[in-house]
Parts: structure tokens; sequence; C-alpha cells
């Protein structure tokens, strides 16, 4: 069955995304968890799959128009992709009670990460990108399997962090690549590290399949309206809002 109180929050959430960009999962997560009063490995677990759904069609539309830089995208795997299962089977062999706290401390860290990413994206990008951009070949490549090592942990604990923190450390790494291929190569990426931690935390029993139907019948529309309308809301008064939306939660969360 189909639950509107889901969909209304899909519809909200996909708007947001349709018109910021943002990851879904800084929004939809801490949502299910703090209104919807969802275990925090449940509201996880669907919003990974949940994520995997809407990001394929984005990957879709930007491998379409060539803006996909399939070299970063298999740097990415290499490092996210062995560090997902690792999570992944230690979630598996935790104890649940602690696994639920765990998720929420680290939820609400990362999403301050992210706010204060947000707040603050050209200024640390300009900081560190003449600090630890690359000087060699072999440098970003082993920047950015580091990088999609720590993403996979991320991702796979609280299904945040690929987009704001993960897109942020590509402007670093890769300074002289067009934004749109990074944020294509972003996307792409999200896709099979989504999917893959998707369906571990699915065997491991927490994902609500109704509730993840519901979602999508929500977001769909939603983000769909939201890119439609971007260019007439002013990015500067809706990035400060939802930045400091998402700092309010991660303190909430911590504390």
């Amino acid at each position: 069955m189909i639950d509107p109180r889901y969909s209304l929050a899909g519809v909200l959430v996909g708007l947001v995304v349709g018109l910021t960009g943002v990851g879904g999962g800084s929004l939809m997560t801490p949502l299910l968890v703090l209104v919807f009063g969802v275990a925090p490995t449940t509201a996880v677990g669907t919003d990974l799959l949940y994520a995997a759904a809407t990001k394929t069609v984005g990957t879709t539309v930007h491998g379409w128009r060539g803006t996909v830089d399939w070299r970063v995208v298999l740097r990415l795997a290499i490092g996210s992709v062995p560090a997902t299962i690792v999570t992944l089977f230690a979630l598996g062999a935790s104890n649940k009670a602690h696994t639920g706290h765990t998720i929420s401390v680290v939820l609400g860290a990362v999403l301050i990460l992210s706010a204060i990413t947000a707040l603050f994206r050209p200024r640390i990008v300009a900081f560190l990108t003449p600090r630890v951009g690359p000087v060699g070949r072999e440098h970003p490549m082993i920047l950015t399997v580091l990088l999609g090592a720590v993403l996979g942990v991320m991702v796979s604990l609280t299904s945040v962090g690929a987009g704001a923190l993960g897109m942020t450390a590509l402007l670093i790494l890769y300074p002289t690549l067009p934004v749109n291929k990074l944020v294509g190569s972003d996307i792409a990426h999200a896709v099979p590290l989504t999917l893959l931690a998707g369906t571990g935390h699915w065997l491991l029993g927490s994902v609500d399949g109704a509730m993840l139907v519901s979602l999508l019948c929500g977001s769909i529309p939603g983000i769909i309206v939201g890119s439609l309308i971007s260019s007439r809301v002013s990015d500067r008064l809706l990035s400060p809002i939802l930045a400091t939306v998402l700092l309010l939660v991660g303190v909430k969360l911590l504390f």
C-alpha cells in the first residue's frame, strides 16, 4: 500500500533536490528518523535504494550528454566498493542497538560537515586546491581511490556524503575538469555505491519496501517540478537556508 505521508515527504525532498541539486539522503534520512520515527538502520537502508533509483535517471541523462568522466568514476569505485562491503559486514556483525546509536551520531556529524561545505564551498576549494591539488599522474588517482573508500564507509552508514562532500573533494582534486563533468561523475559513481550498500542493507533486513515505493511515487514528480522551476529561484537564498537546516538537524541527531 502507498502511504501518502511518505509520498508527501518524497515530493518535498524531490522539490529541494531539483531546485538545489543537494543529495536527497541529506534530507530524507533525517526526515524519516526525526519526523516519522523510523529506526536509523531502516531509514538508511531504504534511503540508499531510493537514492539508487533516482540517481540512475540522473546518470542516464549525464551519460547521454557526455558529461561523465568514467576514469574518475572507476577510481572512486575502486575505493568505495571494498569499503562498502567491509562496512556492511561490520554492520551485520554488530549489536543492532549499538548500530542504531552509531548511525545517528555519524549521520549528525556528516550533516554538519555537509552544511559547512554547502556554506563555504568556494572558500574551501580555493584554500585547499593549491595545497592538495594534483602534482603528478599518480597523485590524483591515489587520493581519488582514498576518497572513494571514505565515501563508501560514510554512505553505507548514513546514506549521506556522496553529494556535498564528495563533490567538493572532486573540485579540489580535479580543478581542470569542467564542473558539469565532475557533477556527472559524482552522480554516476553514486549509483553502484548506493545500489551495493542498499542491497547489503536489504539482505540485513533493514529496508522497508512499502516505504521505498511510497517515497519514489512522491519524489520523482517532485524532482521534475523542482528542476523545471530551478532557474526561477535564487540559489543565494536557498543554499544558506538549506545549510542551516542541515546544521540544525545534525546538531539534533548528535545531542
